[in-house]
């Protein structure tokens, strides 16, 4: 096996160092072990409470609204600055669509509205509600029609986002927004009624708290089909099969925006907890530290293995590893658990990169490693170590762990083929990837006439008389 591929003899002490630092005895397991089951959000609640669980769930949906910034600086920071303003009108854009499609069909279609066919398709028109029981409690012991909307809303954009990241640079802007219409108001609705809407897999007993699956795996097995189907990057493979590095144009752009996404994941995981619990949400944001924490300091260390130098491209991605995959179950994982979890991600998303790399799938941040494999991981990790998980002896015979792969499974299938429809169709027009011309230029100046960086950039002025440039 080639060193690039080993696991240095430093790596593994070091994990297990970590690990038995984290790891409790059996008596302090079961103290750690969080509470099964989240608040019963039904319970009657005061006024003060009612008022508490409403500002602390549109307040997490304000922090997930913040994740959309560190996206956009994220994407753009890890491609060329020649595509800075492209990635930023989509991300823009992203937002815009997504509030507007789900506000249309989408929330009445996951939660549903009603049933077309029972549990598997949802419908409904519109958002407008009046009355007072869309206003109070009557809608909901714990927050109130509205706050409910929010909150669903601002996770409804991040799926298209995911997207976004791994057909940088060469998609065509309309094209892309086309799919984020449909892949916004159709495939994250139907397969997100099927768990949060009450549908078939929830009945089944698959879970996933905030979204492992429902959202990041979503947004991956999107990015992955509109990679394959646009195609490299020019000059990203050479002709004998080796990878060319196309570097990020600001790492700085790029850390800022990973601390971003961090910083929003408070809200993402503690605002679905959906009420203002204090032991439920203090878990939730401890978890959720913990795993963001060990998967980058795992993706550092492999990094640094597999390339000889510390990776901070790599660390970042690590950190978002950890991230996705706690996410499925933050509300049932003890300390040592979500270390676990976020640290095997911190590994397996620096060797996913390079996976893709071998097989010459350009995704030009990472997306479709942090988010569809480390997705896949989280939400198989419930199944191992959940409240019914196999660890913990609550399901001798697996059959959590069984219902989490039918909801991958069931979920990717569909996403796919949604995927492949929608990029088929515009690829088969001719209208998904622009030409090598405008991918040289940059898609700032071929798609919107303007620069990121007017007076640092090199621009290059095309004779019109000449055909050359």
């Amino acid at each position: 096996m080639s060193k690039q591929y080993k696991i240095t003899s430093w790596l593994l002490p070091a994990l297990a160092a970590a690990a038995v630092f984290f790891l409790p005895t059996t008596q302090a397991m079961a103290q750690q072990s969080p509470p099964t089951g989240m608040p019963n959000l039904l319970a009657e609640v005061s006024p003060e409470m009612f008022t508490t669980n409403n500002l602390w769930v549109l307040l997490a949906g304000c922090l997930v609204f913040l994740m959309h910034l560190g996206f956009a600086t994220l994407e753009s920071g890890l491609t060329r600055s020649k595509n800075t303003v492209n990635i930023l009108f989509k991300n823009t854009m992203i937002i815009c669509i997504g509030l507007l499609m789900y506000a249309l069909i989408g929330f009445n279609m996951m939660y549903p509205g009603e049933w077309l066919v029972n549990g598997w398709l949802g419908w409904g028109w519109g958002i407008t509600r009046s009355g007072e029981d869309f206003l109070t409690s009557k809608y909901n012991e714990g927050y109130t029609w509205y706050t409910d909307f929010f909150f669903q809303a601002m996770f409804a954009a991040t799926a298209a986002t995911i997207v976004s990241g791994a057909v940088a640079e060469r998609i065509k802007l309309f094209p892309f927004l086309i799919f984020t219409v449909l892949f916004v108001g159709i495939s994250y609705n139907v397969t997100g009624s099927w768990k949060w809407g009450g549908g078939w897999l929830d009945e089944l007993g698959f879970y996933d708290f905030a979204g492992s699956t429902i959202v990041h795996s979503v947004g991956g097995w999107g990015a992955l089909i509109g990679a394959m189907l646009l195609g490299p990057r020019i000059g990203k493979y050479a002709a004998d099969g080796t990878t060319q590095p196309i570097r990020g144009h600001s790492l700085p752009l790029a850390t800022i925006g990973v601390l971003l996404l961090w910083f929003g994941w408070f809200g993402f995981n503690g605002g679905s907890v959906l009420s203002a619990d204090p032991g439920a949400i203090s878990l939730v944001l401890v978890t959720t530290s913990i795993a963001a924490s060990a998967g980058g300091v795992t993706a550092a260390l492999t990094s640094r293995y597999v390339s000889n130098k510390p990776d901070l491209s790599m660390v970042l991605n690590g950190i978002l590893a950890g991230l996705v995959a706690i996410t499925a179950g933050a509300d049932q994982m003890a300390i040592w658990e979500a270390f676990v979890i976020g640290a095997f991600a911190g590994v397996i998303v620096v060797f996913s990169v390079l996976f893709f790399d071998k097989i010459r799938i350009d995704d030009p941040v990472g997306a479709i490693s942090v988010h569809l494999v480390c997705g896949i991981w989280g939400t198989l990790a419930v199944g191992i170590f959940g409240d019914k998980g196999l660890y913990r002896g609550g399901d001798v015979a697996g059959s959590q762990l069984w219902w989490q792969i039918v909801g991958i499974v069931a979920i990717g299938v569909f996403t796919v083929i949604l995927a492949l429809i929608i990029f088929g169709v515009l690829k088969a027009m001719n209208k998904l990837r622009v030409n090598a011309e405008e991918e040289y230029d940059g898609l700032d100046l071929s798609e919107h006439d303007m620069a990121s960086y007017p007076d640092f950039q090199q621009t290059w002025i095309k004779s019109y008389d000449t055909g050359e440039l």
